[in-house]
């Protein structure tokens, strides 16, 4: 039902999981432990594997929060519940509040857990490759910092996302990061295809990480195209499904 980052897991007084698609009430497309408010699924199950995911990390429902995700680089500070019709228009989270359960969503692009044992700071960011090149985690980082965190002390776990081995660009993609600067060349490799790419969106985040002065990174090292425990947009849309499921990844300080 998930993973976990060694690196996190050996943070005192601190639960954090990478969900699995596994161990919920969902049927067919969504089967069977999808979070996503955001999906087709019946909502009745989408809430109940929500409470599944909060009961595992020892939180009320109320307490698993989850933002309206964009691809922004916007966070958004946790201090107290919200429910579906109040949630932030983010794509991070951040809090220092002991019991708040704060997660991303996702189905390709990476989620990446932020914790500083020291100022007991967590956060969560939802990294696409539009959300990471737009600067969400630099975003999350900075407003963990503003809660007392040092990013000297900030360690960083990457979690399930789509790897260069299954993640197709087109020319266009490809030139709009060397445009922004020549060293992102590195992070793309030939593709079968004329004017393709393969791209290393965990590579790309963790190079980003790393500039903004995160020295402790873990990575998961799992390819959600390729492993099926996870729900893949990507694999979705070259199924031509109707629709997909979306992995909850989730942190919180314990109370």
């Amino acid at each position: 039902m998930t993973l976990r980052s060694p690196l996190l897991a050996a943070v005192p007084d601190l639960r954090h999981a990478f969900f699995t698609r596994e161990g919920g009430v969902s049927k067919g497309l969504y089967d069977s432990l999808n979070g996503g408010l955001g999906s087709n699924d019946d909502p009745a199950h989408v809430i109940e594997n929500r409470r599944r995911m909060a009961q595992h990390l020892d939180v009320a429902p109320s307490h698993f929060l989850t933002a309206f995700q964009i691809h922004s680089p916007d966070v958004a500070v946790a201090t107290k519940p919200w429910d579906n019709a109040t949630r932030p228009r983010a794509d991070a989270m951040v809090t220092n509040v002991p019991g708040i359960a704060i997660g991303v969503t996702a189905a390709d692009c990476g989620p990446i857990l932020f914790a500083d044992p020291k100022a007991r700071v967590i956060g969560a960011a939802h990294a696409g490759w539009k959300g990471a090149f737009g600067g969400v985690l630099e975003n999350t980082i900075a407003e963990m910092e503003k809660l007392g965190a040092r990013r000297g002390d900030i360690v960083a776990a990457v979690g399930p996302l789509i790897r260069q081995s299954s993640y197709e660009v087109g020319a266009e993609f490809v030139a709009r990061f060397r445009d922004a600067d020549s060293i992102n060349a590195k992070f793309f490799m030939p593709s079968k295809r004329a004017d393709h790419a393969m791209f290393d969106l965990a590579g790309y985040i963790r190079h980003r990480l790393e500039n903004a002065g995160i020295a402790t990174i873990d990575d998961v090292k799992i390819d959600t195209y390729a492993d099926n425990r996870f729900y893949s947009y990507r694999r979705t849309t070259h199924g031509k499904e109707a629709d997909y499921g979306r992995n909850i990844h989730a942190i919180v300080l314990a109370e």
